[in-house]
């Protein structure tokens, strides 16, 4: 019987071919996605996301949701300039923008009209205050948010509405049309 000679041939070439064009392959796709299509890195799309301001939140709730309205105890108006002030400190804090001095002032009205519940200058705080927080919320919305303009400018108007000499509880619509203008402001904001 003869012998069959049967000769092994090296796969090491084979090998080597696959690779090169796998190689290949992954360049060419790679070369394809131009910068525009290229993904950014994931923290970079969580800069964009920020949480809502808790506070602010607080005071657009308290102005949604109070129900009992004003009294001659002043304790809605003074609570909602309290928690105006404090949202509003809040978003210049978050943004920083430097509004201190406009509520300083604001916090000095609101203490006032609930020192004397029979006072009848209490429209003139209210006022002194709204006006001081339509500052704070104005110089904020030209630093950092310059589409809502309008929005500050029907605020300052809101302010304006609100007549000083003239009895609180004779003009319940121009203050709370005050705040709940004040509460679309910063939920725009927030």
């Amino acid at each position: 019987m003869t012998e069959i000679k049967i000769e092994k041939k090296p796969v090491w070439p084979w090998a080597l071919l696959t690779l090169i064009a796998v190689a290949l392959l992954v360049y060419i796709l790679a070369a394809r996605e131009t910068p525009e299509t290229q993904t950014q890195p994931e923290t970079a799309s969580l800069i964009e996301v920020r949480e809502n301001n808790a506070t602010v939140e607080a005071y657009v709730r308290f102005v949604e949701v109070d129900s009992k309205g004003m009294g001659l105890d002043h304790v809605y108006s003074n609570s909602a300039l309290t928690k105006l002030i404090e949202a509003t400190n809040a978003m210049a804090d978050e943004v920083n923008v430097d509004v201190r001095a406009d509520l300083d002032k604001a916090k000095q009205q609101a203490e006032i009209i609930t020192a004397d519940k029979f006072s009848t200058s209490h429209a003139d705080s209210i006022k002194n205050a709204t006006d001081s927080l339509s500052n704070a919320l104005q110089k904020i919305q030209q630093e950092k948010y310059p589409e809502l303009a309008n929005e500050t400018t029907e605020l300052r108007n809101a302010s304006v509405a609100i007549k000083p000499g003239v009895l609180t509880l004779d003009q319940k619509e121009p203050i709370k049309g005050f705040f709940g203008k004040a509460a679309e402001v910063l939920k725009k904001m927030n």
